[in-house]
């Protein structure tokens, strides 16, 4: 009789398309636009080599700002280290700001700017390096204020606002400063000067309001190393609530529109339980002994200033993942443009685990889903960035958001929790990281430290790697055992194939499970597994761990009239295996694995009598094909 198998293929990503979507990131999609338009005209500029030979060390930043007005006048007292001899100190500042003096302690100095944004300032004398020395510049000027390049004045419900957004290179557009990514700022104190009809926030912790004639003096001081593009202001009608933080003793501070109070207090009391998970899963918040805060500002994404991030909304979403960035961006900040998924995969998957932990494993399973069905909406891409000269790259929610996050996730489905969360801690440690800089090299050898395992080839496939895998599946299931075959091919030829543990679910008639876990390192393995149930139903990757798509599983049960029709003895057998078949069946190939799904015997036409004396003892999964359906049986040798 004619075998039939039953057919089962698995939901691919084009189909949970048609499900509901849980937490759809239209807030990502605003993130990365307004990060790509904060990036676009200064891109070019990545990193001055004329101020290369300096380690700033502390900034006081005195500013005036009135909100009704795009400009700001002040003075930037900078204490330096010279990393050489040097008769000259160059700073970046944009050609819109006029400096008006140069002093160094009361003496004044001479000073030039050129077309190449710079502010050049001839030194008394040769400073040595190595000796700590400081200037001031007192400058003002009408920052340049187009889009979020880096300094906005607006309104609000008819009232002014004035904020600024550097990231990652707009610092210089409204203050004298050294911007890259190789030197933080040891420590910064702040004295925002404005009318005192507003609030002004900053960095840090407020240490003063100081009323001065129809002014108020507002000081900020921030004790932690920061990068420039860090450093912002916001000035308006702010009202101030916050929400206690039990777990470091400190305080969510936020500042939001008065219009907006009553939603955004209802918004943002979940920081709290964000913050604290965040602090179960890694560490103490970085900045614990200062504040952690909102500062609302008239844009729909937001970016995570340290310890205040601005927000254009309360989403939980965004909340999350501004906040993710205090320790995977602002505490360890990527150290080139090519390693920007260290900020921006790490915020995004930490928003997942907000999901996975908040809401349950259902809809964590859909936000996976989700990442992945972008991440495979184009059959190329790797999450390492090659190409740092378009800021459409760099910001890519596909790849650098999206396909980081997943990439994250697959390390810790590969690790384990216990070793992936172990080496992140150790990461976030690391003081030759700490409140620095780091690249994904750093990363590796955290990660490989701590699981004991060499993942060179994980990163080759997945994080250098262009594309994804689909995977075709074939179940042969005799009673309780099961011989899973997997093949795969790959969308892009950048890999060969991608290496991957591999789960699946074995499902009873009656509602029994197990789950298995193989190693996927060659084209066609066979896996074979015995449950403590007659199996009905194999079940791929039923979390939806790995980047796939278009993935197929074929199911087949055997049929009794087969395995009636089919004599194999004896069993165990020690040289020849007799296979004898009832007239009405043709055998086609018999083929044996061993219990790692190798393949060690083939032979195809076979005669009745098989010689295995070659064979080592052990047991085996014999896969008898013939023209009337497949037969797996197990052998033992």
């Amino acid at each position: 009789m004619r075998f039939l198998p039953l057919l089962f293929f698995f939901l691919t990503l084009s189909l949970f398309a048609q499900k509901k979507e849980y937490y759809k990131d239209a807030y990502l999609n605003e993130l990365t636009k307004g990060e790509k338009k904060s990036a676009s005209k200064k891109l070019v500029f990545q990193r001055n080599l004329n101020t290369a030979n300096y380690d700033v060390k502390y900034h006081k930043l005195e500013w005036n700002v009135d909100p009704t007005e795009a400009s700001i006048s002040g003075t930037v007292t900078t204490h330096f280290v010279a990393e050489e001899d040097m008769s000259s100190i160059t700073f970046d500042m944009a050609s819109n700001l006029t400096v008006s003096s140069v002093t160094q302690r009361g003496v004044s100095l001479t000073h030039t700017t050129n077309s190449d944004d710079e502010l050049i300032i001839t030194l008394p004398s040769t400073l040595n390096q190595g000796v700590l020395d400081s200037l001031k510049i007192t400058y003002s000027g009408n920052p340049v204020s187009t889009g979020f390049d880096s300094f906005e004045v607006s309104t609000h419900n008819g009232t002014p606002v004035l904020w600024t957004l550097s990231e990652p290179y707009g610092a210089k557009g409204w203050w004298p400063c050294k911007q890259d990514l190789t030197d933080k700022i040891d420590s910064i104190d702040v004295y925002l000067t404005h009318p005192n009809a507003y609030k002004g926030i900053s960095n840090g912790l407020r240490i003063s309001e100081t009323p001065v004639g129809g002014d108020l003096v507002t000081h900020w001081k921030h004790k932690y190393k920061i990068p420039a593009y860090l450093i912002a202001i916001a000035v308006t009608d702010y009202t101030e609530y916050s929400h206690h933080v039990s777990n470091g003793n400190f305080d969510i501070v936020n500042y939001v529109y008065p219009e907006t109070f009553a939603s955004a207090q209802n918004s943002t009391a979940i920081t709290v339980d964000i913050m604290n998970l965040f602090v179960n899963l890694f560490e103490q918040y970085p900045f614990a002994d200062e504040k952690y805060g909102h500062a609302q500002f008239g844009w729909g994404g937001g970016m995570e200033h340290t310890t205040v991030s601005f927000m254009g909304n309360f989403s939980r979403g965004l909340i999350a993942h501004e906040l993710a960035h205090q320790w995977f961006g602002n505490k360890v900040t990527c150290g080139s443009w090519e390693d920007i998924w260290l900020n921006e995969g790490f915020a995004t998957y930490l928003n997942g685990l907000v999901i996975e932990n908040l809401d349950g494993e259902s809809d964590f399973i859909a936000w996976k889903q989700g990442k992945t069905n972008s991440i495979t909406a184009s059959p190329s891409g790797s999450v390492l960035c090659t190409d740092i000269s378009s800021v459409s790259r760099i910001f890519s929610s596909r790849l650098s958001y999206n396909k980081g996050s997943m990439l994250l996730h697959m390390l810790r489905y590969k690790l384990g929790d216990t070793d992936f969360f172990n080496a992140l801690k150790n990461y976030l440690q690391d003081p030759n990281l700490a409140y620095g800089f780091a690249k994904t090299p750093e990363l590796i050898q955290h990660l490989e430290t701590e699981s004991g395992l060499s993942l060179t080839e994980f990163f080759d496939d997945w994080y250098s790697g262009e594309g994804y895998p689909s995977y075709q599946i074939t179940s042969n299931v005799d009673g309780n055992s099961v011989a899973i075959t997997v093949n795969q091919t790959q969308s892009h030829s950048s890999v060969s194939f991608f290496e991957m543990p591999l789960i699946f679910k074995i499902e009873g008639a009656s509602g029994e499970e197990e789950t298995i876990r193989v190693e996927h390192t060659t084209d066609g393995q066979v896996f074979n597994h015995t449950a403590a149930f007659a199996i009905a139903n194999v079940v791929f990757d039923p979390k939806s761990d790995i980047i796939s798509r278009n993935n197929t599983s074929t199911l087949s049960i055997e049929n009794d009239v087969l395995a009636a029709g089919i004599s194999i003895f004896p069993n165990p057998v020690i040289d020849n295996l007799t296979i004898q078949v009832s007239n009405n069946i043709q055998l086609q190939k018999i083929e044996l694995f061993n219990t790692l799904g190798q393949l060690v015997f083939s032979k195809t036409s076979p005669a009745e009598v098989t010689v295995l004396s070659s064979l080592k003892n052990g047991v085996y999964i014999l896969k008898i094909t013939t023209d009337k359906g497949l037969l797996t049986k197990t052998l033992l040798k």
